[in-house]
Parts: C-alpha cells; structure tokens; sequence
C-alpha cells in the first residue's frame, strides 16, 4: 500500500484530496486499522501532523485538539486541571496488537465508549464540533467551543462513528467534566447471568447514581461509585443495603485497576486466535441472548452497560460464529472487533443494514464524499 507524504496543513489536506483520482485509507497514529472491514484503497493519507491542543478552556469545559492527538497526552492535560473526557474511551491496544492507545480521532470516528457510558453517554453526546475536509476536497467546520449548539444540522453527531467514511477530521472540540475525586466498587460473587441483569437494573434505577455496572461470569458483579469520598461512602451503604446479600467493597486502587482492564477487554487479551465481538443489545435481553449463543458456540463471555454490551469471544469457527451471533437477536447489532485475516475477507464487520437505513446513509456518504474517496469498504463493503 504506497503511502502518501503527511499533508502539513488543512490546505495542503484538501489540495492532495482534490487532486487524487484514487481512494484513501484515511490514518491517524495507526491504532485502528483492524477495526472494520478492510479498506478497498491502495493508498494511505496520514493525519498524523494534525497533532496537539488548539484550546483548553477548563472554566469553560470545553477543548479543541489536533485529530492525531495521543489520548494519553489529553488524558494527562486534563488530569492537571481535575477533568476528564466522560465517556471513557477505551484503549484497544492489547487486544488489537497497536503500540498505543491511539488518537482522539480514532476514537472519535470510531465512536467507542467505555463504561461510564451508562451515566454520561457516548462519545457521540461530547463532541461538539470538528474541522475536516470532505471527500471532493473542501474544507469545512461544523459545531462550535459552546456546549449547547442548535444551528443547523448536528454534524458532529454524523462525523462520530463514521470511521472516516464522510469527512478527514483535522481537530475536533469536546466536552470535558470534572475527574470525581474518588470511586469504590461494591461487588457481589456467584450470582448468575440473569441475576445480575436484575441486580444491575436496580443499582442503575436507584439513587446510589452508579457511574458503571458489568458482570463477569464466574467472577462477580461489579458496580462502580465515584464522586466526593463522603457522598461514595453514603451511597455505597444505601446501595449494599438495596442489594440484600452479602457484598464486597474494592478501594479506589482496586476499582480503577478493574474498570480500566474491563473497559480496555483485558479479559480477552490472552485469547489471540479468538473472534472478538461486541453486542450492543437491550440489557434486558442480555442473559437470554448470551445464553442461546453459549449453547452454540466455543466462546467466552462478559458483560458491560448494566448489560446492555456483550463481549464475546468465539474459537474454532469457520466464520467466527457470525451466523449464530447475527441470528440469537433482532433488536441492536453485533461488530467484528477483531478475527483471524480470513474471517475479516468474508465476514461483514457491521450487521447489515435494513434498505431505507442503508439508502439514507448512502445519500448522507454521498453529500460528504460523492466520489468515494475515504475508506471505502470499511463499513459496507462494495
């Protein structure tokens, strides 16, 4: 794959764009290649000099940074000032092989979310705004450094998730929010799957206000507090007493350590020859589905969002245990985070699409990029 000399500037960005006759594999640090399908593109455009913060206005909540930006180095300038992208975002490194935790684009366009998405919401609810140029070679900047933003179309919104099929983002504004002084865990053991779906509806719906909520079969049932120290202590004594069982109590060390391996897969970081998914289903339904998909396959299995996000690893399948997964469900939708190359050639990353969902996004594709210029494949293949 021939790679492109990294544009200096917005302008040079658009000029290389205007003038290609041939697709691109868009690419910030280089993290998330092995996320969607395969790229149908012979050549990479790196974004890597779009690096580095633009503005932080911590009064204001708010930050503008470079699209290659390292997350570690936003997640230590925010850390200075006691704040912290809500969303959590997760760093895939291990479990996809990348030498590090990657960019606030890649995660941007990749619209991943960690465990606090149950509270804060997704990365979608933070961006606010982003500068970019589009598929014929247009520069363009959507949203503004203001939280609340209501002219026109939401365009962050659209840009999020995308995986830089619409636009080639060249800095991106976020909402940032305080870092909570401290955080505990309470924790139960050997409650089953169904159980703790119920557990972790009631702890969420009560007013403990629990900032995540996962299940590890076989392990426990973990829901996390975290605020000022006397207001986690208050409310971890009325959650323990809604639980009505026996409960444990992890410290600030030990919840973080846990929350981080949980939202970074660490379960899963030892199954290398495994097809890794993630299910985004109701939480309610959860327990049912994971079970019917158990009963099928060789797979191992975890729970995040109160349930809401199954993590599956499946071994020894020929298609990774897609027409198992695709077919245990009809309400939400199952990703390939990673497989074996040959999995990756013949199976699709993303469930398909219903017609009128894949014909409005294909006139959405075409007002950014009518020629098809960006990433082309990678989230329906042609």
């Amino acid at each position: 794959m021939t790679r492109i000399p990294a544009p200096k500037d917005e302008a040079e960005l658009a000029a290389v764009v205007r003038d290609s006759s041939e697709p691109f594999r868009l690419e910030g640090l280089g993290t998330k290649g092995a996320l969607g399908n395969p790229v149908a593109a012979s050549q990479v455009l790196s974004l890597r000099n779009f690096a580095g913060v633009v503005v932080y206005e911590p009064d204001e909540l708010i930050l503008e940074a470079g699209s290659a930006t390292p997350l570690k180095q936003l997640e230590k300038t925010l850390s200075q000032k006691g704040q912290m992208l809500a969303f959590e975002p997760p760093d895939f490194s291990s479990l996809l092989g990348a030498s590090t935790s990657g960019s606030l684009g890649g995660i941007v366009a990749c619209g991943l979310s960690g465990p606090r998405r149950v509270r804060a919401g997704a990365a979608r609810d933070h961006v606010l705004g982003f500068s970019g140029v589009t598929g014929e070679g247009v520069a363009i900047r959507a949203g503004a450094r203001v939280v609340k933003n209501v002219t026109g179309y939401d365009l962050a919104k659209l840009a999020t998730g995308s995986y830089g099929t619409l636009v080639a983002m060249t800095s991106i504004i976020v909402k940032v929010l305080p870092k909570p002084e401290t955080e505990e865990t309470v924790f139960l053991r050997g409650v089953d799957d169904a159980t703790a779906m119920r557990l972790m509806s009631e702890a969420m719906q009560s007013p403990a206000d629990v900032s995540a909520a996962a299940h590890l079969p076989g392990d426990g049932t973990y829901l996390r507090l975290d605020g000022i120290a006397p207001s986690v202590a208050a409310r971890r004594d009325r959650l323990v007493k809604l639980m009505k069982r026996d409960a444990g109590v992890l410290g600030e060390k030990e919840s973080a350590k846990l929350w981080t391996g949980i939202r970074d897969v660490k379960p899963f970081w030892s199954l290398t020859t495994s097809s890794i998914w993630r299910l985004s289903v109701a939480p309610t339904e959860g327990a049912s589905i994971a079970a019917a998909i158990m009963q099928k396959l060789d797979a191992a299995h975890f729970y995040d969002w109160a349930g809401g996000l199954i993590w599956l690893a499946v071994a020894n399948s020929e298609d990774g245990g897609e027409s198992v997964i695709r077919s245990s469900f009809t309400s939400g939708h199952a990703t390939l985070v990673r497989a074996p190359e040959a999995i990756r050639a013949r199976v699709s990353a993303f469930t398909p699409q219903p017609a009128a969902l894949a014909a409005l996004a294909a006139r959405v594709k075409h007002s950014f990029d009518a020629r098809n210029r960006f990433n082309p494949g990678i989230m329906v293949r042609g």
